[in-house]
C-alpha cells in the first residue's frame, strides 16, 4: 500500500518505530496534493515549509520518547470553523482570500499535540452554505472516483483529500450533513458526534443557537482513524461553554468490535417521509444484506414523525438563523458589512439564506423547537432495543458539478432543495450522533450509508462502523500496493 494510502494507525507507528522518517510521509504526501491539485482541487492553501518544519518536530519529539497516537500523520483543516494561527483563513469566502487566522482552534491544537500535521487548509462552499463544494474563490472540489462529479459539501475538501490520498485524516464541520454528505460523496467515514463532545473555538459568540444544529468532527478513509481522530479531539475546554467530557475510548471501542451476530440494526430507508432514488436503496439495502449473512439481524422499522412540511420548515428557520448569525459573527470579528461591502463576490444562494434568515423573530425561532422535539422522540424509539438506526446519507450518487438538485426522485416529486436530496439535516435537527460508512456502490460511484445512535453513543456506532468495513470492505480509485 502507497503510504499516502496508509491508515493513521499504520503511519504513526511507523514514525514511533522510526520504520518512517514523518519528513518523508509529508513529503510523500505533499508531492501527491502538488501532482493531483487539478484533479481534486481539495486544497485552498497548502502548507509546503509549515509542514515540513512541523515534522521535524514530530521527530524530535518521537526521538524524546514523546508518545503521540497521531505521530506523523498528515492532516487536512477545514477551512471553515478550524484555524491554525498565522494560516489563510478564508471560510470559502473570496472577500476573505487574504484573511489570517490570528488563533489556532481547539481541534488543531489537540491534533497538533498529538502528533498530526497540518499539511492544509481544505476547501469548501462559501461559509459551508452548500451540499456542494464549489466558490468563486478556488472553483469546484471533485470527487476522485469521476473527476466530473461534485464531492458534496460543506467538507467536500477534506473528502476528496481523504479519497485522493492527499491526507490521511481530516476535519469537517456539519450543519446539515456537511461531514455526512461529502463522506458519501468520496467513499470516506465521518462521525457527526453529539453536541459538545468536539469543542468549537468562537470567541466572538460561544452560545451561538441555543437550539444548535451544527457540530464538528473528524473524517478519515477507516474506522480506526476516525476513532483516533475523534478520541484525541473531544473533551472539555473552558473556551467552549457547551463542551462536555469524553465519556469512552473510541480506539479501544473499535478494537473491541462486536461480533456481527450480536449486532441488531433497525433500518429506515426513508427515515418515513423522505425519497431515494432504486439503485441507492438496493446499495445500502446489498450492504445490510451481507451483514445478514455475518449474522447480524436487520430489521425495517417505522418513524412516527411529524408532517414533512413541519419538519422542513423547522430545520429551515434554524439552519438560515445560523448562517445570519455567522455572518454576523464574521462582521464583528473582522468589521465592516461583508453582505453589502462585498455582495458581488458572494453567490446569490448564501445571500437568499442571509436574508431569510434575518427575517425570523425569536418566537419563530423558538417554536420551531417543537416538531424538532417530536422527531427526537420518533428516532430514540426507533432506536429502542437496536444498536443503530441505518438508512441511505443522500438520495442519489454523486452529482455533476452543474447539475442540479433533482425535482424528481424515485418517481416522486422533490422541491430541488437539499431537504429532499439528503437524508442527513434530520439528525442535526435531534442531535443524534451519526457514522456515515461506504456502501456498496452504484457504477463506479460511492454510496453512503448512516449509523445512527442515542446521543453519547459513539463508541457503540464506531464498533457498528468496523463491523461494516470487515464485511464489506471499500477502496479508492488512486490506491495501489
Amino acid at each position: 500500500m502507497s503510504i499516502t494510502f496508509e491508515p493513521a494507525a499504520s503511519v504513526a507507528e511507523g514514525v514511533r518505530d522510526g520504520e518512517y522518517d514523518p519528513l518523508e510521509v509529508v513529503e510523500s504526501v505533499l508531492e501527491r496534493i502538488d501532482e493531483r491539485g487539478d484533479v481534486t482541487n481539495a486544497y485552498v492553501t497548502v502548507l509546503h515549509e509549515d509542514a515540513r518544519r512541523r515534522a521535524e518536530e514530530v521527530r524530535e519529539r518521537v526521538e524524546a520518547g514523546d508518545e503521540l497516537p497521531l505521530a506523523g500523520v498528515p492532516v487536512g483543516v477545514k477551512d471553515l470553523s478550524h484555524t491554525k494561527a498565522g494560516v489563510r483563513y478564508t471560510m470559502g469566502m473570496k472577500p476573505l482570500a487574504d484573511n489570517v487566522a490570528e488563533e489556532t482552534s481547539t481541534v488543531v491544537e489537540r491534533l497538533e499535540a498529538a502528533g498530526a500535521i497540518v499539511v492544509g487548509t481544505t476547501n469548501t462552499p462559501e461559509l459551508g452554505h452548500r451540499v456542494r463544494t464549489n466558490n468563486k474563490l478556488v472553483g469546484p472540489t471533485s470527487t476522485p472516483f469521476d473527476p466530473e462529479r461534485n464531492a458534496g459539501g460543506s467538507s467536500g475538501g477534506s473528502a476528496a483529500a481523504l479519497a485522493d490520498g492527499l491526507c490521511t485524516v481530516a476535519t469537517g464541520s456539519d450543519v446539515g450533513g456537511s461531514l455526512r454528505i461529502p463522506a458519501a460523496c468520496c467513499g470516506v467515514v465521518s462521525v457527526k458526534p453529539t453536541y459538545g463532545l468536539v469543542p468549537r473555538t468562537n470567541r466572538v459568540n460561544g452560545y451561538r443557537g441555543h437550539t444548535p444544529v451544527g457540530v464538528l468532527g473528524p473524517m478519515a478513509r477507516d474506522v480506526e482513524s476516525l476513532a483516533i481522530a475523534l478520541d484525541v479531539t473531544v473533551g472539555v475546554d473552558h473556551r467552549d461553554p457547551f463542551s462536555v467530557p469524553a465519556p469512552d475510548d473510541y480506539r479501544a471501542a473499535v478494537a473491541g468490535a462486536p461480533d456481527p451476530s450480536t449486532l441488531r440494526l433497525a433500518y429506515s430507508p426513508t427515515l418515513s417521509f423522505l425519497a431515494v432514488e432504486p439503485e441507492v436503496r438496493e446499495a445500502v439495502e446489498a450492504t445490510l444484506s451481507a451483514l445478514r449473512d455475518a449474522g447480524a439481524t436487520v430489521e425495517e422499522v417505522p418513524l412516527e414523525t411529524p408532517p414533512k412540511g413541519d419538519l422542513t420548515y423547522a430545520y429551515t428557520v434554524a439552519v438560515t438563523t445560523y448562517f445570519a448569525t455567522a455572518v454576523a459573527e464574521i462582521d464583528a470579528a473582522l468589521g465592516g458589512d461583508l453582505m453589502e461591502d462585498h455582495g458581488e463576490d458572494l453567490p446569490t444562494s448564501l445571500h437568499s439564506i442571509v436574508s431569510m434568515g434575518e427575517s425570523h423573530d425569536v418566537s419563530e425561532y423558538a417554536r420551531v423547537d417543537l416538531p424538532r422535539t417530536r422527531l427526537y422522540h420518533a428516532v430514540r424509539e426507533a432506536l429502542e432495543g437496536y444498536d443503530a438506526l441505518v438508512c441511505p446519507t443522500v438520495a442519489t450518487p454523486p452529482l455533476t458539478h452543474d447539475e442540479s438538485l433533482p425535482t424528481t426522485i424515485d418517481g416522486e416529486s422533490a422541491s430541488g432543495l437539499p431537504t429532499d436530496w439528503s437524508l442527513a439535516w434530520p439528525f442535526n435537527m435531534t442531535g443524534h450522533p451519526v457514522v456515515n460508512v461506504p456502501a456498496e456502490p452504484v457504477g463506479g460511484l460511492p454510496i453512503g450509508m448512516q449509523l445512527v445512535g442515542e446521543p453519547f453513543s459513539e463508541a457503540r456506532l464506531l464498533g457498528v462502523a468496523r463491523v461494516v468495513e470487515e464485511t464489506c470492505p471499500w477502496d479508492y480509485p488512486g490506491d495501489v500496493s
